[in-house]
C-alpha cells in the first residue's frame, strides 16, 4: 500500500511540475491558449477561472477548486462529462438548464436586468437571439453572456442559439439585421449577413450542393456570432397547402424533405477532421415540428387556438415521420443525428392509442413512446415556445397550452416532463419547474424526480459539450466583422437565389428580354389587413421594384403607351387565418372562416358539413365553415394584373409572384405571357433572370391547384392530391414542373423526385 501510495505522490509531484508548454494570448475581454494536440482554451479573467496544469496540458478550472473534474476534462467523451456535472448540480441549477428563453434583442455588448436575472438568478444556459444591431455588437455581447455565465460556480456555458436569420423575405431578412435596402442588394458586395431564398425556395432548387452549402456557410456565419444552435431546419411535410407556414418548409414532398434534412443537419452539425464529427465549427440542429406540423385542420395554424388540431382524414399521419426518421435522425455523418427536437403546438387529432388529445408537447404517447422508444432519440427534446403559458382567446397568440388549458403552471410542466420531454421553449423563470419538480417527487418518489431531471440535464449538457463551448466559449468580434456577410457568402446565398426562381409559363419566348428595352412597373395597391399575429395593418402603395435598380436593367417609362413591355409584382393571397375575429363584444365569439388560395371573393361551398376536430372547452362546437365568404386583402394584385394586360395590349407582360404558399393562378396567368415564381428572392436576381443574365432553373416544390374546390376536397395530411392547374400552353403547375429557355425542364432532378 505504501508503495503504491508512494507512485501516486511521485506521479502527482511529477504533474504539477510540468512546466508550461501552450502559448496564451491576451484579446482584451478575454483570454486564449493554444497547445499542439490540445483544444483552444478560451477564459475571462475577469470570471475567476484558472487554468490547471495536468501533465503538461491546459485544463479549465471552472469551478475554480483547484482540481481538474471529470467534467472539466477535455480527453473525456461528452456524455462522461455531462453525466459528471449533472450529478454535481442543484435541481435549481437542473431546473435552469432545462429552460429556454424568449427571443432577446442584442442592440448593444451590454447585458439587460432581465438578461441578468434569468442567467444569475433562474440559472438560464439556452438563449434564444432575434435581432442583431451588428456582427460586433453580437459577437461582443455573445462573449459578455459566456463571461457572465463563466463567472457561476460551476462554469457552464450559455448555448446561444437563432431561428432562421439568413433568409430573404422581399423585406428585411428574419430576425436579423435591418440596415439593407428592402428587396434589394449589392450581389457582388458585402452584407450585413449571407442572404438565401427561403425554405422553399432551398426546396425549389432540388439542388443537394445548394443545401450543403446553405449549412456551411450559414453555421459559420452563426458561430461568428457566438450561436451554437439552430432553431432549424423545419421539415414539416407540406400535405396542407393553406398552412400559413408552408414557406418554412422543404416542400411536401416527403422525399425531398428527407434528403434536405439529412443534407442541411450534416453541414451544420459536422467539425472537419474531428473524430466525432463534432467540434469548433458545429452548430446544434434542432429540427422541427414533430411529428408534423404540416396537417391544421383547414390549414389553420397552432400558434392559435383556432388552428390547435393536426387531423388526419387520409390516414397519413406515418408518412409525415418519413423527414425525421429517414432523415434528420439518420445522417451519414459521424455526428449521426440532428442533437434535438422541437414538437409543434398541434394536438395530433385521435392518434394516441389511450385517446388522449394533448398538444404534442404534452403526450406521452408522441414524445416518449413514439419519438424515443420506438424511433430511438437519445438527444433533447424541446416545447415550441410558451405552451406552458396560459391563453386569453383562441385567436389570440398568447400561451399555447393546448389540451392543459386549465392546468396550473406546475402542472402543465410536470405533463411535459412526463412526457418525456427535456427543455421548455420561451419562458425564463424555473419556479413552476421547481414546483413540477415536487409534484413528481409526490407521485413517484424522490429518487426517481432526481434520476428524470438528471437524465435531461444530461442530454441538455451532452449539445453544449459537443460544440467546444466548456474548452472555449468566446468569439472574436472582429473577426466576425470580416466573417458575417463577407463577399464569398453573399455569393453562395445569392447564386441559391438565382437557382431557386421558377419560370412557369414563357408565352412566345417573352423571356429572357434582351437589351436596353423600356418597361413599365404599375403602382401596387395593398388593402388593409391583418399582420400574421392578427395585428391590423393599413393600406400602402408601392413600387415593388424600385426605379433606381430598374434602370440599371432597362429604361424606365411612366406609362404603358411608352413601354416595350410590363413588368408586375404580385404577392399570393394572403390576410386569411381561418377565424372572422369579432369587431364589437356583443358580437360574441366570432365564426371560423376560410383561408383562401384565390384573390377574388371566396365561398366555401364545398367545405366540410362537420369539422373533424372538436374542442369541448370552445363556445363553437363545429368548426366548420362552410358557406361562409372571404376576400384576400391584396385583391388588388389580380386587378392590377388584369389591368395592365389591357393597357399593354400586345406587348408582354411579365408576371413576378412572391410565393409563401400555393396559390390559385387562375385569376392571374391568362393575363402575363411570362410567370417567374420567387420563394424569396432579392429583386437583383429576378431582374438578372428577366435579362437573361441566368437562365432559370428551378423546379415548383408544391402543387398549384386549379381551383378551391380541390383546396377544399383534399385531405390535409396527403401530399400531391390536388387536381392542378394548366395554363393557357397547356402546361400542367405539378410538383416538379419547371421551364427554362428551352421548354420544360427534364433532368435527374425530375427524374429522382417524380412522383
Amino acid at each position: 500500500m505504501r508503495i503504491k501510495l508512494s507512485l501516486i505522490l511521485a506521479a502527482f509531484v511529477a504533474a504539477a511540475c510540468t512546466p508550461q508548454a501552450w502559448t496564451e494570448t491576451d484579446h482584451g475581454t478575454y483570454r486564449t491558449i493554444a497547445q499542439k494536440g490540445t483544444p483552444e482554451l478560451g477564459y475571462s479573467p475577469a470570471s475567476g477561472v484558472t487554468i490547471l496544469n495536468v501533465g503538461g496540458r491546459p485544463f479549465k478550472d471552472l469551478n475554480r477548486n483547484g482540481v481538474l473534474d471529470p467534467y472539466e476534462d477535455w480527453r473525456l467523451g461528452a456524455e462522461a462529462r455531462a453525466a459528471d456535472l449533472a450529478s454535481k448540480l442543484s435541481i435549481e441549477e437542473i431546473c435552469g438548464l432545462m429552460i429556454y428563453s424568449s427571443a432577446q434583442q442584442v442592440e448593444d455588448t451590454l447585458l439587460t436586468e432581465k438578461q441578468l436575472q434569468f442567467l444569475g438568478e433562474d440559472h438560464v444556459r439556452h438563449v434564444l437571439v432575434a435581432a442583431i444591431a451588428s456582427p460586433y455588437a453580437g459577437a461582443a455581447w455573445a462573449n459578455a453572456v459566456q463571461a457572465f455565465c463563466e463567472a457561476a460556480p460551476f462554469g457552464i456555458p450559455a448555448n446561444n442559439s437563432t431561428d432562421p436569420r439568413n433568409y430573404t423575405n422581399g423585406k428585411a431578412n428574419t430576425s436579423t439585421y435591418n440596415h439593407e435596402p428592402d428587396g434589394e442588394f449589392d450581389p457582388d458586395g458585402t452584407s450585413s449577413i449571407s442572404r438565401w431564398p427561403r425554405e422553399i425556395g432551398m426546396a425549389a432548387t432540388f439542388d443537394m450542393d445548394v443545401i450543403r452549402k446553405h449549412g456551411e456557410v450559414v453555421s459559420a456565419e452563426y458561430r461568428a456570432l457566438g450561436l451554437t444552435t439552430a432553431l432549424s431546419p423545419q421539415i414539416d411535410m407540406a400535405s396542407e397547402p393553406r398552412w400559413r407556414r408552408f414557406y418554412g418548409t422543404f416542400s411536401e414532398s416527403p422525399d425531398l424533405c428527407r434528403d434536405i434534412a439529412r443534407e442541411y443537419c450534416e453541414a451544420f452539425q459536422t467539425t472537419p477532421g474531428s473524430k466525432t464529427g463534432w467540434g469548433r465549427e458545429s452548430v446544434n440542429c434542432m429540427v422541427k415540428h414533430w411529428p408534423g406540423g404540416g396537417a391544421g385542420e383547414g390549414g389553420r395554424d397552432a400558434h392559435f387556438g383556432i388552428g390547435k388540431f393536426a387531423v388526419y382524414p387520409g390516414d397519413n399521419f406515418a408518412q409525415g415521420l418519413i423527414p425525421f426518421v429517414d432523415g434528420a435522425f439518420k445522417l451519414p455523418g459521424k455526428t449521426r443525428s440532428a442533437s434535438a427536437v422541437m414538437p409543434y403546438y398541434t394536438i395530433s387529432y385521435n392518434q394516441a392509442p389511450d385517446g388522449e388529445n394533448v398538444g404534442n408537447g404534452f403526450s406521452h404517447y408522441i414524445i416518449q413512446e413514439l419519438l424515443r422508444d420506438k424511433y430511438g432519440f437519445e438527444g433533447v427534446v424541446c416545447t415550441d415556445w410558451g405552451i406552458v403559458k396560459d391563453f386569453e382567446k383562441p385567436y389570440k397568440h398568447k400561451g399555447t397550452p393546448w389540451g392543459m388549458e386549465t392546468a396550473t403552471a406546475a402542472e402543465k410542466r410536470l405533463k411535459v416532463f412526463e412526457a418525456g420531454v427535456d427543455q421548455l421553449g420561451g419562458v425564463y423563470d424555473n419556479g413552476p419547474s421547481l414546483e413540477a419538480y415536487k409534484l413528481w417527487e409526490e407521485k413517484y418518489g424522490a429518487e426517481s424526480a432526481r434520476e428524470r431531471f438528471e437524465l435531461s440535464a444530461r442530454r441538455l449538457l451532452v449539445n453544449i459539450l459537443r460544440v467546444g463551448l466548456f474548452e472555449n466559449p468566446y468569439v472574436d468580434p472582429a473577426e466576425a466583422e470580416r466573417v458575417v456577410g463577407c463577399k464569398e457568402y453573399v455569393a453562395a446565398g445569392y447564386d441559391a437565389q438565382l437557382k431557386s426562381i421558377v419560370m412557369l409559363k414563357n408565352h412566345g419566348g417573352a423571356l429572357p428580354v434582351k437589351g436596353r428595352l423600356k418597361v413599365y412597373e404599375p403602382l401596387r395597391h395593398v388593402g388593409a389587413g391583418l399582420t400574421h399575429w392578427m395585428v391590423p395593418i393599413e393600406a400602402y402603395d408601392e413600387y415593388p421594384f424600385s426605379k433606381e435598380l430598374l434602370s440599371r436593367y432597362f429604361d424606365v417609362v411612366d406609362s404603358p403607351e411608352e413601354a416595350d413591355f410590363a413588368l408586375v409584382s404580385v404577392k399570393t393571397p394572403y390576410g386569411h387565418w381561418g377565424y372572422r375575429i369579432p369587431e364589437k363584444p356583443e358580437d360574441g365569439d366570432g365564426h371560423y372562416n376560410p383561408i383562401s388560395l384565390q384573390y377574388g371573393p371566396y365561398t366555401a361551398e364545398f367545405a366540410r358539413e362537420e369539422s373533424l376536430a372538436s374542442d369541448p372547452a370552445e363556445s363553437i362546437v363545429n368548426r366548420s365553415y362552410k358557406g361562409y365568404t372571404e376576400t384576400s386583402a391584396n385583391e388588388d394584385d389580380m386587378y392590377m394584373v388584369q389591368r395592365t394586360r389591357e393597357q399593354m395590349g400586345s406587348k408582354p407582360v411579365i408576371l413576378v409572384v412572391h410565393v409563401d404558399r400555393p396559390f390559385v393562378p387562375a385569376e392571374i396567368e391568362p393575363s402575363a405571357d411570362a410567370v417567374l415564381i420567387s420563394f424569396g428572392v432579392c429583386n437583383n436576381a429576378l431582374l438578372d433572370v428577366i435579362s437573361g443574365a441566368f437562365e432559370p432553373s428551378g423546379l415548383l416544390p408544391c402543387q398549384l391547384p386549379a381551383n378551391m374546390k380541390t383546396v377544399e376536397e383534399q385531405c390535409e395530411d396527403v401530399p400531391f392530391d390536388m387536381e392542378c392547374y394548366t395554363d393557357a400552353d397547356g402546361h400542367v403547375w405539378d410538383f416538379a414542373f419547371g421551364l427554362n429557355w428551352g421548354g420544360v425542364i427534364s433532368d435527374a432532378r425530375t427524374a429522382k423526385y417524380h412522383r
